[in-house]
Parts: structure tokens; C-alpha cells; sequence
């Protein structure tokens, strides 16, 4: 059971940074996004875009070492070495980046416990697994 839940959780951190990945490397430059993130005009996200866009890859291929732990896992068995270890890598490297992100300042408290939750607890039920 633990195992199933630590796959469900992994599986939505890695959708929830897929959703981060969009909305910094796609649609950085809608007014309905860069509010999201705090920027107060157009101009302030036409200079940090190249920034957005390189940062949602980061999250993009985090969300993909995190699906392909999933799958590995999912097919291979709670065994199974490999998928669990990248699933413990992408989860840990999602759980350190909200770490650092706190370390920003405490505006940004809430974007990391968002950010930062998912993983937490799929890397939890993965160890316990």
C-alpha cells in the first residue's frame, strides 16, 4: 500500500512541475501568468523571460526523472533498484529546490510548501516503501 501511495505522490509532483514547466517556458509572457509570480508589468516579464524559460526546464526534466522512477517502479516491482532511485533523486532534488526557494525570503513561503509538498511526501513513502 505504501508503495501505491508513494507512486501516486510521485506521479502528482512530477504533474505539478510539468504545470511549472508550462507557465514558466510557455506562457511567461501572459499578464494572467507573470501575476502569478509577483512581476507587476510587461516589461519586467519580457526581461526576466529568458530566466523563466531555463528555470521550467529545470522543473520539466525533474518532472521526467520522476515519471520514468514511476514507471520503472510501477512495472518492475517495489524491487526494483533503479526506479526507486531516481524517484528518490527527482523527489529530493524538487524538495531541495523548495528549500532553497524559502531561502529567498518569506514571500516565497507559500510557492515552496506548494512546491515542496508533493515531493516530500513521496520521497517519505518512497524510503518507507
Amino acid at each position: 500500500m505504501l508503495g501505491i501511495l508513494a507512486l501516486v505522490f510521485a506521479g502528482l509532483a512530477a504533474l505539478l512541475h510539468v504545470y511549472i514547466f508550462v507557465l514558466e517556458s510557455v506562457r511567461w509572457s501572459h499578464p494572467s501568468v507573470w501575476r502569478i509570480f509577483g512581476l507587476t508589468s510587461q516589461e519586467a516579464a519580457d526581461t526576466t523571460k529568458p530566466m523563466a524559460y531555463n528555470q521550467g526546464f529545470y522543473n520539466l526534466f525533474l518532472a521526467i526523472g520522476a515519471g520514468i522512477g514511476v514507471v520503472l517502479w510501477a512495472v518492475n516491482g517495489v524491487g526494483d533498484v533503479a526506479g526507486r532511485t531516481l524517484l528518490l533523486f527527482a523527489l529530493g532534488s524538487m524538495l531541495a529546490a523548495a528549500l532553497v526557494l524559502i531561502t529567498s525570503g518569506r514571500k516565497y513561503l507559500r510557492p515552496a510548501v506548494i512546491q515542496g509538498t508533493l515531493p516530500l511526501i513521496g520521497f517519505v513513502l518512497t524510503l518507507l516503501a
